[in-house]
């Protein structure tokens, strides 16, 4: 894992965040082995979060026990925020919405996210933005309907889409509180702390106690469903690559580029899901689709360059 870093590296930012997103593309094929071995959204979120939280104080335990260190004050109520929204919510409304959508659509929705977050730095922080905006949120409202094919009475589970939009609202609420959040402590003890407070939440939700039995093999689902693998070992890889590092990965990078940024660049992570889902689990978007896909993107991507004022992050 990377250790704390004492300037502002744009370049760094860049390959933390690029990587963050590769890996949170590939987990979500992986989360659907694991949740197919027989685990809830629910347990699968428990699981997931507790385990992480452990590898992150064992790590702060062998490496940097200052991380270990509870917040005070105002630090800790923001870290509790990250933890219940950033973390608990964005985990368990992300693992509803893969499991009842298509992986990159649900992806897709998800990644909302960025142009929530430019909505919320106009009219909560009034900070400038250029009149793009408008016509990112109607690309992107318009491509979702389009996606959505809502002139056949929406053609994806009515759940897993609202699912999928809480987790966009939880996302953008994630990179919001860590730009804050890690401009003022260490990236470690912040990301560390908010596990902390999800895996509470996430055991007062679903107890870890009270997992169901796992087989001793699942099937690797879609295009190599022939094929099975110890759910444990899924799991095992879920909790390190695909949740500790990541994570670890994207509230580092917030310290070098500010989260519009961040959330533009972590866009690789629906394109790769789409990619994922077709090549791994025979997912596929008719022409028209995914024009509306294409849409989407352009708007989050419109959104992104709309705002005038850059977050400058306060040197560490």
């Amino acid at each position: 894992m990377i250790d704390r870093v004492t300037a502002r590296n744009a370049r760094l930012g860049y390959v933390l965040v690029i990587t963050a997103a590769v890996l949170f593309g590939i987990n979500g094929g992986l989360s659907r082995v694991a949740m197919g071995s027989g685990l809830s959204p629910e347990s699968f979120t428990t699981v997931r979060v507790t385990g992480a939280t452990l590898v992150f104080i064992a790590y702060a335990a062998c490496f940097r026990q200052s991380a270990l260190r509870r917040p005070k004050g105002t630090a800790m109520l923001l870290v509790i925020a990250l933890g219940l929204v950033g973390v608990a919510a964005l985990q368990l409304t992300y693992n509803v919405a893969i499991d009842r959508l298509p992986l990159g659509i649900a992806l897709l929705i998800e990644y909302l996210a960025p142009v929530l977050v430019v909505l919320w730095v106009r009219f909560v922080r009034k900070e400038p933005v250029h009149g793009q905006m408008w016509l990112a949120v109607g690309l992107a409202v318009v491509g979702l309907a389009v996606v959505s094919r809502v002139w056949n009475g929406l053609t994806f589970d009515g759940l897993g889409v609202v699912m999928a939009l809480l987790a966009a609202v939880s996302f953008a609420t994630y990179f919001l509180l860590g730009e804050h959040n890690v401009g003022l402590d260490d990236p470690l003890r912040v990301i560390l702390w908010a596990f902390v407070v999800a895996t509470v939440v996430m055991n007062v939700v679903e107890p870890l106690w009270n997992l169901p039995t796992l087989k001793g093999s699942t099937s690797m689902l879609g295009r190599l469903e022939e094929h099975s693998v110890n759910p444990w070992l899924v799991i095992a890889v879920i909790v390190v690559l695909g949740t500790v590092v990541p994570f670890f990965l994207e509230m580092l990078a917030l310290r070098h580029l500010p989260a519009t940024i961040v959330t533009v660049i972590a866009m690789l992570e629906p394109v790769l899901a789409n990619v994922l889902g077709w090549a791994w689990f025979r997912e596929s978007l008719t022409p028209v689709q995914a024009l509306g896909a294409v849409a989407v993107l352009a708007g989050i991507v419109l959104a992104q360059t709309s705002r005038r004022v850059e977050t400058v992050l306060p040197q560490p």
